[in-house]
């Protein structure tokens, strides 16, 4: 970074050539040029683009049950469509287990809202 500072002072401040830049700090006059030529974005780079706002929880925990819901429901079907002879092994009584939860327990409960807003 301080070569860089120095090539542009020495570009624009003083007036200098690519070549006495190039002679003075030891870079190549190319070197001094691409620098010269980038300066304004090296000394001030873009910022970054504001990272996305993450959900509040209430919004999450109610995409969380939607999603359960429907997960839910996929289980189901494949429930449904599985054979008999192969509902006693471990697929269908994991995929039972699955239908056989209550997900209007979960969905009834309001997850608090925090600091005094509930």
């Amino acid at each position: 970074m301080r070569k860089i500072r120095e090539v542009l002072r020495l570009r624009f401040a003083q007036g200098l050539s690519q070549r006495a830049i190039g002679q003075s700090l030891g870079v190549s006059p190319p070197g001094c040029e691409r620098t010269a030529n980038a300066g304004p974005v090296l000394l001030h780079p873009k910022p970054a683009p504001p990272k996305p706002r993450r959900p509040a929880r209430p919004e999450r925990w109610e995409a969380a049950i939607t999603e359960l819901l429907a997960l839910q429901a996929g289980y189901a079907a494949w429930l449904e469509a599985l054979p008999e002879a192969t509902r006693a092994s471990a697929t269908g009584e994991a995929l039972q287990a699955i239908v056989d939860l209550d997900p209007d327990e979960l969905a009834a409960i309001q997850p608090p809202r925090g600091f005094g807003r509930d």
